[in-house]
């Protein structure tokens, strides 16, 4: 059992979408992102908090081996430096369908980026999965999910999950070398009244964190989809998390305020903000895009 802090709020940006925190270790900073603002963040003990304004509205970063980060937006993958101010398109897989937009994404173990799409108006079960190679290739590997969330990848990068936040289902599927996918199979379900499994990742040990919408809380699950523990969040909606700091045992997580009245914002000020906590235990490094 990983001994961890109380969860504290370190940037309280009141973001309206909140989502995609991922550690870039060579700045040792924190960035993501608030989809439906829309900005970017990034966070250091050095820094405080930094923002940006892009152009259109980013899902999710994956850092790049050669600076910047390869991103999922809007209008389909891009490569996007906030500080230069450059946001140059790669590859929109889901150009003629515009009520569609990227959602959650994240690096595998072999730097390949993963990120799914999702109907931006919730009506309509018609998100996918796409992977990003480095030689900006881009591959469908799965369809028919309602609110994409994930993806995460396990430590040995054999095993990937990723969510389908509306049926509160997170799936395990079997990932060869060359980034193919097979064997998709429940990992892991949940009722009504533990929230929507949201953003995740896993720890040195195999574990998952998974941040869940509405539940106030983030979870621990083991390889086996056995809830190991919870962590209580003052917000009713943490949105994803990540690891980070010099020895990536801080977990980073990012929440939202969207949907949330006067009164529900009374209870929850923190709401949007970006909290940090001591996890007992160590993430992953990331291995950059391309």
């Amino acid at each position: 059992m990983a001994e961890h802090s109380v969860p504290v709020p370190i940037a309280p940006v009141n973001a309206v979408l909140g989502e995609g925190p991922v550690w870039v270790e060579r700045e040792q900073a924190l960035w993501w992102v608030d989809i439906k603002g829309p900005a970017v963040f990034r966070w250091s003990e050095a820094d405080g908090v930094e923002r940006w304004t892009p152009p259109l509205r980013i899902g999710s970063l994956g850092p790049a081996e050669q600076g910047g980060f390869v991103a999922g937006t809007e209008r389909g993958f891009f490569r996007a430096d906030p500080r230069a101010g450059l946001y140059e398109a790669i590859a929109d897989p889901e150009a003629l369908m515009a009520d569609n937009r990227f959602n959650d994404g994240k690096l595998d173990r072999a730097g390949r980026f993963w990120a799914g799409t999702m109907d931006d108006r919730e009506e309509q079960a018609q998100g996918s999965l796409y992977r990003l190679d480095p030689d900006l290739v881009w591959h469908l590997v799965d369809d028919g999910y309602m609110v994409t969330n994930g993806p995460a990848f396990s430590s040995d990068g054999r095993t990937m999950y990723h969510t389908d936040s509306a049926k509160r289902l997170i799936y395990a599927f079997d990932l060869d070398a060359d980034g193919g996918v097979s064997n998709r199979r429940g990992f892991a379900s949940f009722r009504e009244e533990h929230g929507h499994p949201d953003g995740m990742t896993v720890d040195a040990e195999g574990c998952l964190w998974v941040a869940f919408w509405n539940g106030w809380c983030l979870r621990r699950l083991s390889p086996n989809g056995e809830v190991l523990q919870v962590v209580d969040m003052p917000v009713e909606r943490p949105t994803s998390c990540a690891f980070g700091g010099h020895a990536l045992d801080r977990l980073f997580i990012t929440s939202a305020r969207i949907g949330l009245n006067e009164n529900a914002l009374a209870v929850q000020p923190l709401a949007g903000a970006l909290f940090m906590l001591e996890a007992g235990v160590r993430g992953i490094a990331d291995r950059p895009f391309g």
